[in-house]
């Protein structure tokens, strides 16, 4: 009996250890980018400007674009401060990225006339206006998908070319948790950033085996000036729904995207209920190695079950709200 439970102490501790071994042997390394250009949209405020001061200081030649001049100057005199090497190189331009793809491809291809081919393209331009899906006007509505979906699309289009047949680069597509499932007061907002993640899923799948690496980002609530500016036009219900989740610093959001895209995961979230948000409202995402599938494979029955009861308790507060307004 003794020798017995000896013989399988020490098989589960061999085990263990090969599980421990194969985890350690297979850990993702970070790509450098000491020296590379890295193109960021929306790098003048909020999660693209600390994208664009984390890429800085790995030892960049940093490029950022947006729409205002002076915020763009702002970002770049950041950079200058925490300078890592004597020659990197930092530079701005103003870019209404969702304009035509013929202008975009045209600024970008003389943004590398001066920093050298683009290595990593950080999509993180986007914007947010909320309402019941009635509400929010058709100007709006276009508005929204061509900044979110054609903006990042247009820049996208032009490096990923280049970059399969330099047979290397990163791609980021900032999206949102609004990506997995749709939320009250974020029709339009929220199919624009499904549209993102249809496309971060595509071209990953046909990339992938030419050396391109695409990461999908999914922040959940981050305090932003876009954040402030999308809490004017939130409804109430919206405001109780996604407030539960708290608020994300831009810096932590930043740093976990960069993580994320330099180790070539597919998937970036922070925090444990975005994760879990994540596992249910994308299934079919490319997570890492087998260990983790299987994990997720294990702990999904029961997930699905507790999230049948939270959108319960979402339609309580709809109707609630709804109640409210008639009286």
């Amino acid at each position: 009996m003794n020798i017995t439970l000896e013989l399988l102490m020490w098989i589960a501790v061999a085990v263990l250890t090969h599980i421990g071994v194969y985890i350690f042997v297979s850990r993702k390394r970070p790509r450098l980018i000491v020296g590379r250009h890295v193109v960021i949209t929306g790098g003048s405020k909020g999660i693209g400007l600390r994208l664009a001061a984390e890429c800085a200081m790995k030892g960049a030649n940093v490029t950022i674009i947006a729409r205002d001049e002076k915020m763009l100057n702002g970002a770049v005199a950041l950079m200058e401060v925490i300078r890592q090497v004597p020659d990197q190189k930092f530079q701005y331009r103003c870019l209404d990225i969702a304009s035509s793809y013929e202008e975009v491809a045209r600024a970008l291809a003389e943004i590398e006339g001066s920093f050298g081919d683009i290595y990593m393209l950080i999509n993180c331009a986007g914007m947010a206006i909320c309402g019941a899906f009635e509400e929010v006007s058709v100007a709006d509505a276009r508005k929204l998908m061509e900044v979110n979906y054609f903006g990042t699309y247009n820049c996208t289009r032009y490096v990923l070319p280049k970059m399969k047949k330099a047979h290397e680069g990163i791609i980021v597509i900032t999206a949102s948790l609004a990506a997995l499932f749709g939320i009250y007061g974020y029709g339009p907002y929220a199919a624009s950033k499904f549209a993102l993640r249809g496309m971060a899923e595509t071209i990953a799948m046909e990339s992938r085996h030419l050396g391109v690496s695409v990461t999908l980002a999914l922040p959940s609530d981050t305090d932003t000036p876009g954040f402030e500016n999308e809490e004017k036009t939130k409804p109430k219900e919206t405001k109780i729904i996604s407030g539960g989740g708290g608020l994300a610093q831009a810096e932590q959001v930043a740093k976990q995207i960069l993580d994320d895209a330099l180790k070539g995961n597919f998937i970036s979230v922070l925090g444990t209920e975005s994760w879990i948000l994540a596992l249910l409202g994308g299934g079919l995402f490319r997570w890492g190695g087998l260990l983790q599938n299987l994990l997720h494979a294990v702990i999904l029955g029961p997930l699905r079950i507790a999230f049948c009861f939270m959108h319960l308790h979402f339609e309580r507060i709809i109707k609630k709200c709804a109640k409210e307004k008639v009286d």
